[in-house]
């Protein structure tokens, strides 16, 4: 029982466990517009705006559906590199990932 419970607390404190992060669409803009998280992380776009917005990898990886108020959109990314996004229906609302090791 204590070898697993230190292999636990390992694992916490290697990072190993993936996280989640959250960007929220709001007033027009992504919030943060830049986010730097570790490969295997999750991002969450949530819509706080009235009208749907849509995210859109800029060279077409991926997609979200319309969002609507509060609905979320969630994607991991595994591969370290930047990605950058914007919203298909309103194009001038861009932002970046930046995915490390």
């Amino acid at each position: 029982m204590a070898a697993l419970a230190a292999a636990a607390i390992a694992l916490v404190a290697s990072g190993a466990f993936a996280a989640d992060v959250e960007v929220k669409i709001a007033n027009f803009t992504f919030d943060p517009p830049t986010i730097t998280i570790k490969a295997g992380d999750t991002v969450s776009w949530v819509n706080a705006d009235d009208i749907p917005h849509v995210v859109a990898e800029t060279n077409g990886a991926f997609r979200s559906g319309a969002l609507d108020t509060d609905d979320r959109y969630s994607r991991s990314f595994t591969a370290p590199g930047t990605v950058e996004y914007f919203c298909a229906i309103h194009p001038h609302m861009t932002g970046k990932i930046i995915v490390t090791p």
